[in-house]
């Protein structure tokens, strides 16, 4: 076996989302546990993330989000098919639903997606340098179209392709989220075409779905590094080195009502399961793995 040069970008999720969501993310990165964050635009903490990652010289893009809590843009804050009965975003799975009836209005969804990233620019000072989906909304139908039309608008080269290699042999994963799992997966192979006619990127191998939550521990990472790096992908890159993201949520758990996108803090947020993410992504073994598989730390902007 030789040895590939393997860039891990290691991607912490929902930057922005609640102090403590904050908190738990620069722990991570100072630890070297995290090399990249994502930001929810829409987060009650999201101008204090950006501060945070000024601070700490701390590789931030956008996590586009159309499915929790209120929209920026000020127009739809009002009517708009993006919103419920409550006036919020209509959730992960009701998103779904709005969009499979043919309820939503493309041109709104553009609106806010651009509305997220003028409202990163400001807060950050800069264009994101990677843009990808808040519950992978991005690799939706339709949705995926307007999201590669933003993304080569701005200039952003970078997204996420959730298709995770060895996904269908994790056993542990109950039923219920695996067919969710496979949901994202399949609109994941249906994106791959439109994000390559709009010149967009993503790294070589994804890791995220089984290493989510509970089902995090050094094994499962180390596993899914192991047999990603074994494996090279079909559209493995000619140069020797292959590029991974793992995404990961970590975070001290949210304590309402302090926290989440204008409704909120949703209940994976306040589990321990953050917590979890966070004690595991630090331990010395894994980071003493990715030094004997000559796995160097990355974030979007170093590729």
């Amino acid at each position: 076996l030789r040895m590939l040069q393997v860039k891990l970008i290691i991607t912490g999720d929902d930057f922005g989302y609640c102090p403590r969501r904050n908190q738990g993310i620069v722990d991570c990165f100072l630890a070297g546990a995290v090399s990249n964050v994502s930001l929810l635009v829409n987060g009650s903490a999201a101008a204090d993330a950006a501060k945070l990652a000024r601070r700490y010289n701390i590789p931030i893009g956008l996590h586009a989000n159309l499915s929790e809590g209120s929209p920026v843009c000020e127009v739809l804050k009002a009517n708009s098919s993006l919103l419920n009965q409550d006036g919020f975003f209509h959730g992960k799975m009701g998103f779904r639903t709005a969009l499979s009836k043919g309820l939503l209005n493309m041109s709104e969804v553009k609106q806010e997606l651009k509305a997220q990233v003028e409202l990163f620019h400001e807060l950050t000072g800069h264009l994101p340098p990677h843009m990808d989906g808040h519950q992978h909304v991005h690799v939706l139908p339709e949705v995926r179209n307007v999201f590669a039309e933003v993304l080569e608008e701005y200039g952003i080269k970078y997204t996420r392709v959730p298709i995770e290699p060895g996904l269908h042999n994790c056993d542990w994963i109950p039923p219920s989220l695996m067919d969710f799992y496979l949901g994202v997966e399949e609109d994941s192979f249906n994106t791959v075409d439109v994000f390559a006619k709009h010149g967009i990127r993503w790294a070589d191998i994804y890791i995220g779905l089984s290493t989510m939550g509970r089902n995090m521990s050094v094994s499962s990472i180390q596993s899914a590094i192991d047999s990603a790096v074994l494996q090279p992908p079909a559209r493995a890159p000619r140069s020797g080195s292959v590029t991974i993201e793992l995404m990961v949520h970590p975070g001290y758990p949210s304590v309402p009502p302090v926290g989440g996108c204008g409704e909120g803090p949703d209940d994976f947020s306040q589990s321990w399961e953050r917590l979890h993410e966070l004690q595991t992504l630090i331990k010395p073994e894994l980071q003493s793995h990715y030094k004997s598989r000559n796995i160097q730390l990355c974030s979007f902007k170093d590729l």
